[in-house]
Formats: structure tokens, C-alpha cells, sequence
């Protein structure tokens, strides 16, 4: 895969792209990681990427001739076009199902903004994906493409040592990741659930779906909504709402006092 960032400032990639799981992904060949800035693509001796917007108010919008010129040099002579993400508060909330998608592409394209916005033709005419990683504003949109290069980097084959763990991943079946244990089995008195130490991984499994389905409905009960259950499993956690119900009524009166 190859991805290519296109930022004012490609210095804050460095370590970013350099260490753990995406550098050794870059050194075994897996990705290429490549950084431009797009002040080069100005159109004017000054390089000024950004003007004040037509019909006035406040903060400067980036203009369109670098972001066009860039991403047209980036994709001279390809067979395929990339995917063209554009950063913003606007996007379409990132997911992990978005990550699983966009790591089955050739080609991807980060657009990192700054200022007040971007020119609404780049959004037009040559953005393919505008993606939020939340519902608050940054000041670029570096952060939040260094999550989502991240996120996607570590579902290609031969990234992770264990190629189950991208698989078994929260939000990654729809459902939140179960608890892990290491040793010691006995820790200041907190104890190894027993199940795990059987040997028994028919019980392993079950036990681990069944904490996923708990865990998921304790603190993301939303999630359910979407995820492939069992009508068994959907009764099952029915009666644990059922139960749960009036010891949380009782918490949440504990809690105001």
C-alpha cells in the first residue's frame, strides 16, 4: 500500500511514521509512508496556500490550486486513482468498518488542513472520503490522520505478529474486545478467572463471547443495535438488563447523594 500525506507540516510525522507498528511496517516493505508538503505545489513565488474567503469573516481558507496540482503529481501515470481522504469535523464518523475498507486499497491520499477551512471545490471535485475522528475541532488535521494511517496499517497482512489480533479487536466484530489476564494468577489477591487456565478452549470461547457481549452492553449498549447475535444471545443479555436494572437505578442514587 502506498499512502501519502499531504500537510504543511511533514516534521510532525516523523516519529509518528518511524516507530512501532508503522515503522516496522514501512522496514519490511508492507507500506510506503511519504510526507509532502503542499506549499510547493503554490502557484506564486510567495507559495501562499491560503486567502481570505469571498463574502468576508474571519480565519483564511486554503486554496484550491496546491491541494489540485499535488494530488494530480502524486497520481501522474497510475493505473488506479487513489482514495482522496480529506480530514474535517464535517466527514463521516470514522469507524473501524471504514478502516477495514480503506485498508483493501492500492493508493491513499491524506489532505491535512489548516486555517479556517478548506475551498468547497476541493471538497467537490477532488476529495473522495471526508472523514471526523469525533465531534470536537482541531487545530489540523494531522492528528487525526495519523489515527486513521494507524488504524489501517495494522489490518494488512504481515503487520502484526499475531495475525488474529486485528480480527479479535474491539468494534472489530461489532462487539467490545473481552478482558485479557497475564500472570502472576493471583495478583495482590485478584485472581485469574479460572476458565482461562482450563486448557479447555471450548469454555475459553465461550466464556470470552459471553464477557464481549457484557462488556459491550455495560458501556457501549449502542453497539448491539448492529451486531450479529444470536436470538439465544439476545434473550440472554435481555435478562441481564432485566437484572441489572434496579442495581444501577440504586447506583445512580447513590451517586447523587
Amino acid at each position: 500500500m502506498k499512502i501519502d500525506v499531504l500537510t504543511l507540516f511533514p516534521e510532525m510525522f516523523e516519529g509518528v511514521f518511524g516507530t512501532s507498528i508503522l515503522g516496522k511496517a514501512r522496514e519490511k516493505g508492507i507500506v510506503e509512508l511519504r510526507t509532502i508538503n503542499f506549499r510547493e505545489y503554490a502557484n506564486n513565488k510567495h507559495q501562499t496556500v491560503d486567502d481570505a474567503p469571498y463574502g468576508g469573516g474571519g480565519g483564511m481558507v486554503l486554496k484550491p490550486e496546491p491541494m489540485f496540482a499535488a494530488v494530480e503529481a502524486l497520481t501522474e501515470g497510475a493505473a488506479k486513482p487513489p482514495r482522496v481522504i480529506l480530514m474535517c469535523p464535517q466527514g463521516e464518523p470514522y469507524t473501524q468498518r471504514k478502516a477495514e475498507e480503506l485498508s483493501r486499497a492500492e493508493h491513499l491520499v491524506f489532505i491535512c488542513g489548516h486555517y479556517e477551512g478548506y475551498d468547497e471545490r476541493i471538497r467537490e471535485h477532488l476529495v473522495t472520503d471526508e472523514l471526523s475522528i469525533g465531534d470536537y475541532v482541531l487545530t489540523g488535521g494531522e492528528l487525526p490522520a495519523m489515527v486513521v494511517i494507524d488504524s489501517v496499517v495494522r489490518l494488512l497482512p504481515g503487520v502484526l505478529g499475531n495475525e488474529t489480533s486485528a480480527v479479535t479487536d474491539s468494534f472489530s466484530t461489532g462487539l467490545l474486545e473481552y478482558p485479557h489476564y497475564t500472570r502472576p494468577a493471583v495478583f495482590r489477591g485478584w485472581e485469574v478467572p479460572e476458565v482461562l487456565m482450563s486448557g479447555h478452549h471450548g469454555r475459553i470461547e465461550a466464556w470470552r463471547r459471553e464477557q464481549s457481549l457484557l462488556r459491550t452492553l455495560r458501556r457501549r449498549p449502542d453497539l448491539l443495535e448492529k451486531a450479529e447475535l444470536t436470538d439465544k444471545e439476545r434473550e440472554w443479555l435481555a435478562s441481564v438488563e432485566r437484572n441489572e436494572g434496579p442495581c444501577r437505578e440504586r447506583n445512580e442514587q447513590k451517586s447523587d447523594g
